[in-house]
């Protein structure tokens, strides 16, 4: 399944939105799935590659380059900045920071997946994190 198009200038925390505050690791746009590295605590693009880069952490509220402050939305509201469809639940992607639908032909064999929330209108996700922390067989 393809990733959601989001436009970052569009991204805006919503009802009961709880922030995290930090510095990132690459260059990060708002809407973007990140995690937390560990070794630097620094906020990279979260991906479905490893167990690491799929912990999502949150969702980044604004852009910003390697070493510049970075907000993370991690629970509640949030207005993603594309459309996404109510009852529909969103996922990390195999593209560095990339959301997308949760669906039988999103998995390939190895990744790691965690669900960042569920639709609940045509712009809004209610976030919700899980990490699994297995490979998909």
């Amino acid at each position: 399944m393809a990733d959601l198009s989001i436009t970052a200038g569009n991204v805006v925390k919503g009802t009961g939105a709880v922030t995290a505050q930090g510095t990132a690791g690459e260059t990060i746009t708002a809407g973007m799935a990140v995690y937390l590295d560990a070794s630097s605590n620094l906020y990279k693009k979260a991906s479905t590659s490893t167990a690491t880069t799929a912990a999502v952490a949150g969702i980044a509220l604004n852009g910003a380059s390697l070493s510049q402050p970075l907000v993370v939305q991690t629970s509640g509201q949030i207005t993603i900045g594309g459309t996404v469809a109510a009852g529909v639940w969103y996922e990390v992607s195999d593209t560095g920071g990339g959301i997308r639908a949760v669906g039988d032909a999103s998995h390939n064999a190895g990744d790691f997946c965690t669900l960042i929330g569920g639709g609940i209108s045509t712009t809004v996700i209610l976030m919700g994190i899980v990490q699994q922390g297995v490979a998909a067989a």
